[in-house]
Order: structure tokens, then sequence, then C-alpha cells
């Protein structure tokens, strides 16, 4: 089986650079006036900063997408907030990048991709508190068909297990692609097949979608709901997500169109952009398939701040490194979140996905998030940016240093 091996796209460089512009500036006077304080968090949520500092970034950044919208067709919506204020929060670009018509809106869902693990770890989370799931049990206590010995939610959700990816799998074993695959047969194609480990339980780390689409899983043996259901209910309604869901496939017993309430992603051929069509794969949840605002996705950041869905000492074990530091990487994964063992405090996620881009940083110290949501996959607007920020010192020093594994 093909190993992991590093995937670096050239506008994880460009959403880094832009967060440290924003977070390596000079430092502006905080003064001690507290606009609004929450009684869970032991420093206030929102903090006072100058009207006149507030504008500066604000324009900063501004100028940043539109310029990256003129050079490269930058396509997406971005949201910045510091301290509790709403920095940036705009729409570059249009819905259906073929037609230049119907600009996009804050409101507009994307796919998250791989940032839809921080909802299935969540999901997790919470029936952990619950006391209905436990992070060291052998998962085969909630899945007893399941033919791996040793592996635990922890591991899971951490990329330790060392379990085969099913998208390969699938690949090979998976005879019609016209039928959407749920995460009942990507279950299935591990018993029936039982392909090889990348190594024992708990005895390395490889990131791998696997990992996720079980834990969706266990969401629904635990709970008795489905997995979209659960997310909707324990986590989206209770902070006014509206705007956000899971896409499921259940009852499509033949793929036609892609039938939801969130936009298209595109991609790159030849000279043209193409809507990319609905693949068997969209079936599975847990590993991707959230859809979300840049909006909606501040009302979650906002409240991992403070602590609405679940005690901060589970909040700490999300953001706290689950594997041994290798000199290979330069970051971690908690539960749910990579962890930048060189950005002191800053945890993010990115995703790719069919079209899709999407970023989700937060600096927890010093109270920083950047969320960017795009719809284009490979070409102008996702990956052909350096010649805009090319002398830029701190984009070079990024350059050499930032190092990722993404499926």
């Amino acid at each position: 089986m093909k190993k992991n091996t590093p995937f670096i796209p050239g506008f994880v460089y460009l959403v880094f650079l832009v967060f440290l512009m924003v977070s390596c500036g000079q430092q502006e006077p905080v003064e001690d006036k507290v606009s609004k304080v929450s009684p869970k968090l032991k420093t206030p949520s929102i903090i006072y900063l100058d009207s006149l500092v507030i504008e500066k970034k604000r324009d900063e950044l501004d100028k940043t997408f539109e310029r990256l919208m003129r050079v490269t067709g930058f396509n997406g919506t971005v949201l910045y907030a510091e301290k509790g204020h709403v920095i940036l929060k705009k729409a570059y670009g249009f819905a259906d990048v073929r037609r230049s018509k119907d600009d996009l809106a804050v409101d507009d869902a994307f796919q998250l991709a791989s940032v839809s693990k921080m909802f299935t770890s969540m999901a997790i989370l919470i029936l952990n508190n619950e006391g209905k799931v436990n992070f060291d049990q052998d998962i085969r206590a909630y899945l007893p068909n399941f033919p791996y010995e040793g592996i635990t939610p922890r591991m899971l959700m951490t990329h330790r297990s060392g379990l085969p990816r099913y998208m390969t799998l699938s690949h090979d074993k998976w005879e019609n692609k016209h039928v959407p695959m749920d995460n009942d047969d990507m279950m299935a194609l591990l018993i029936k097949y039982h392909p090889e480990v990348y190594f024992k339980p708990n005895n390395g780390f490889h990131y791998c979608n696997s990992n996720y689409a079980l834990l969706a899983k266990i969401v629904e043996v635990v709970s008795g709901q489905h997995f979209d259901d659960f997310v909707q209910e324990r986590i989206f309604k209770p902070l006014g997500m509206t705007n956000s869901f899971v896409h499921n496939m259940r009852g499509d017993s033949i793929m036609s169109e892609y039938i939801g309430k969130g936009i298209s992603g595109f991609y790159h051929r030849g000279r043209r952009w193409r809507e990319m069509e609905n693949d068997y794969l969209n079936g599975v949840m847990g590993d991707k398939n959230v859809y979300s605002t840049v909006e909606d996705l501040y009302k979650f950041d906002q409240a991992l701040d403070q602590g609405t869905l679940v005690p901060d000492s589970l909040l700490k074990l999300a953001f706290s490194p689950g594997s041994p530091r290798h000199s290979r990487r330069k970051d971690n994964y908690g539960f749910g979140w990579r962890i930048k063992s060189d950005m002191d405090s800053v945890v993010y996620h990115f995703g790719w996905w069919k079209g899709f881009r999407t970023f989700f940083i937060r600096d927890m110290r010093h109270h920083k998030t950047l969320i960017v949501l795009t719809n284009k996959d490979k070409g102008p607007g996702s990956v052909h940016f350096w010649d805009i920020i090319e002398s830029d010192t701190l984009a070079l020093g990024l350059k050499t240093n930032l190092q990722f594994n993404e499926e």
C-alpha cells in the first residue's frame, strides 16, 4: 500500500502567511476595558481594541485578499477575529466560478473536507463526557465485528491506529462506483478483505481518513442516531450554526447530480473551470462531508473558548499532542486538530476534497482566529500565488519550515 507522502499545497503557505501578518505585527495596546465577560472563562471573551487598530487590520487583510483575487482568481470567504472582535468577514468572487455571476456570500456553505474532523472528535468528546465512550477501550466494544485488535478511540482520533486507507481499498474493491458507499459499507470492506495495517496500534502516526469514518460509526452505535443527526442536534443546533449540516446520501441508490444546500466545488482543466461531480465516497461521513460557513465556524470557535459543549479538561486533550515528537514532522495531532510544535499555542486543520480547500487556524494564547473557505481545487486562485508575495521574508521563512501530511 502506498505510503503517506508530504502534500504541501501552495495556498497553505498563503493562509499561514496571512495569519502571521496579523499575528506577528506590532502589538496594539490592550486596555482593561471589557465589553463582555463569560463566566466560564478565566479571560474575557471580548477585550477592548482601539477602533483605529481594528480598521487598519481590516484594511490590510482586505487588500491582501482583493489583490489575491485580482492576480490569481482567489475565490472564497474569509473571517479573521481577534480578542472577540470580528476584524474581517467578507466573500470574494462567485458562487459559480465558470460564469462570474452570483456573488459569493459569507453565509454560503462550503464542504469543509478534513476540517470536518474537528466536529467528529467533538461528538466523541460529548459522548465521553456523558460516560458513553471510553477513550482507551478497544473499539470492538462498540464495533464487535471489527477485525483489528487493540485499537482505541484515542488512537483513531490521534491517527495512531495504523489502519489502512478505506479510500484505497474501495478504489479496488467497490465494484459499482455509481452507488454511494456509506460507513457500514466501508466497515464491511475492511472486514471482508482485512488489508494489511501500516503498523501495530499506537506504534506510529499515519494520517488516515479511515480513523474518522470509524469514529462516526462509533457515534452512531453509541447514540442510536445517524451521525449527521447527532452532529446537528448536539453541536450545530445548540451553537446556532443554522447554515451548517452534514451531507448524507441515505436513500440514494444510484447517484445523480449532487443534491444539497452547499455551493459546488470546481476543478481546473485546460483553460476552463468545471464543476465537480458527485462521488460514491461522499456517502462516508466523519472524515469529511460537513458543510459550513465562516460565520458558523466562528460560532464554533467561540464555543471552544467558552467551554459550551464540553468541559475545559476535555478540550485540553483535544489540543494536546497525541504523538511523541518526530524530527521529520513540524506538527503534531490532538483530537481532530493539528498542533504546530514551532508556533506556540497554534492549532489548526486544513482540508482538501473534490474542489474545496478549507483552512481553520486558532492562536489560542492571543485569541486570534483565521478561517478561509474556497471552492477551487488546483489552478489559478488555489496554488499559484507566490508571484505576489515572493519578496516577503515571512513567506520565505514559512516556505522552508512548513511540512504537512494531508490525505
